[in-house]
């Protein structure tokens, strides 16, 4: 039975799920490699972005579309006084954390809507193999040296730093 989105929006789900046209979609996260390497990110780029007018965050709803929310591993965006609750504006970076149970349709959905929204940086990382691919709206590919660099702004996020501290 589909979910409104104002019942979406005033529920708590536990874990957090992403909202697509009225279904309600598992997130693959909560394990150790996923969850090590969505701190670290966000741990880095916080540390690194300190001082400037951006601000990462992890877990955050970000409103894609009309009817569909997705929730980001970790984004960053330019910092607002508030803060808005739900990200209805592209942030400047998203990045997922490939988890062993997502699904690569699925998955290249997510990325997808995320650069027709506009993110003009959306980063798929894969703890595991130790990987990185940067989708934009020319197209993807992977980040061989593991150095992931924003477009429009300097912020990046050296991978070898970032695997070097995980567990």
């Amino acid at each position: 039975m589909p979910v409104s989105v104002e019942k979406y929006l005033r529920t708590r789900y536990e874990p957090d799920c992403d909202y697509v046209d009225g279904d309600l979609e598992d997130r693959n996260a909560g394990e150790f490699p996923h969850s090590e390497m969505m701190m670290q990110a966000c741990t880095y780029l916080r540390m690194h972005s300190r001082g400037s007018r951006y601000i990462a965050v992890p877990i955050q709803h970000i409103q894609v579309a009309p009817t569909r929310f997705r929730v980001a591993d970790v984004c960053v965006t330019r910092l607002e006084k508030p803060m808005p609750q739900i990200f209805r504006t592209p942030p400047v970076i998203v990045i997922e954390i490939l988890s062993p149970h997502d699904q690569a349709v699925k998955m290249q959905r997510k990325l997808d809507e995320y650069v027709k929204f506009g993110v003009p940086n959306v980063w798929l990382i894969d703890p595991e193999d130790r990987r990185a691919f940067i989708h934009t709206r020319e197209g993807s590919t992977e980040s061989m040296d593991l150095i992931l660099r924003a477009r429009e702004c300097d912020i990046v996020l050296p991978l070898p730093e970032v695997f070097a501290e995980l567990q």
